[in-house]
């Protein structure tokens, strides 16, 4: 793309809320260069400005500008769902490898609503062996895994989060390792709400910044799947 991301519109959030309000095809339709022009165009622009910071970071990363690529769509699969509404109230990005099951596998994401925006790393569902060699790790090379999440240390932004087992697993271990070995999930998140930066190209910058900071723990994650 020629167009640089230069932050989303307030528009794009009144559409989200209209949407919400209207959750059907007729005002879809009659909205849709709404969403082309606030939602689409700029999250194209995002993940082209992104590409090349992702693919330094993963160069196996999928960085394509395209709804199925990296792009989520707007659709809802109502097919087994009790809710009927046509249409998400959110939207997301996604960067992550070609993959028979990308749910199991590490990935960086963010999403946008008209009630803030997060984004973070991490899986969307892991395996359970997955989850299992993570847990392995921490017990036998506890040294080389604190290593590798280190560079949390002294940030805020990002928290560790995926359901735990309710029993203690090994209550030998120190505190700040069983907040990850008992997960059966593991992601790490960075929520926001509206704030002036989602106007500005600053949203890219803090993508950017954050998704680099993470890459030591995708590493891991990558290499214990």
């Amino acid at each position: 793309m020629d167009t640089a991301f230069t932050g989303f519109s307030p528009n794009s959030l009144a559409f989200f809320e209209g949407l919400a309000a209207n959750n059907n095809r007729a005002w879809f339709e009659a909205h849709r260069d709404e969403y082309e022009d606030y939602l689409m165009e700029p999250l194209r622009a995002l993940v082209s400005d992104l590409a090349a910071p992702m693919l330094s970071i993963d160069p196996d990363l999928i960085t394509v500008p395209a709804v199925d690529k990296t792009i989520s769509r707007i659709y809802r699969d109502t097919r087994f769902s009790r809710n009927k509404s046509p249409y998400k109230t959110r939207l997301w990005i996604s960067f992550k490898r070609l993959s028979p099951d990308w749910k199991t596998a590490p990935c960086f994401f963010f999403e946008i609503s008209a009630d803030g925006y997060r984004y973070g790393m991490g899986f969307y569902s892991a395996s359970r062996e997955t989850m299992d060699n993570l847990r392995r790790f921490i017990e036998t090379k506890p040294a080389e895994f604190r290593n590798s999440v280190a560079c949390l240390e002294g940030q805020s932004g990002f928290i560790l989060e995926g359901e735990c087992y309710k029993r203690t697993l090994n209550p030998t271990l120190p505190e700040e390792l069983q907040q990850w070995h008992q997960r059966k999930n593991v992601y790490l998140i960075c929520n926001r709400p509206i704030d002036g930066r989602l106007f500005t190209r600053g949203v890219f910058e803090e993508l950017r910044d954050g998704f680099a900071l993470l890459k030591p723990v995708y590493e891991l994650l990558w290499r214990l799947k």
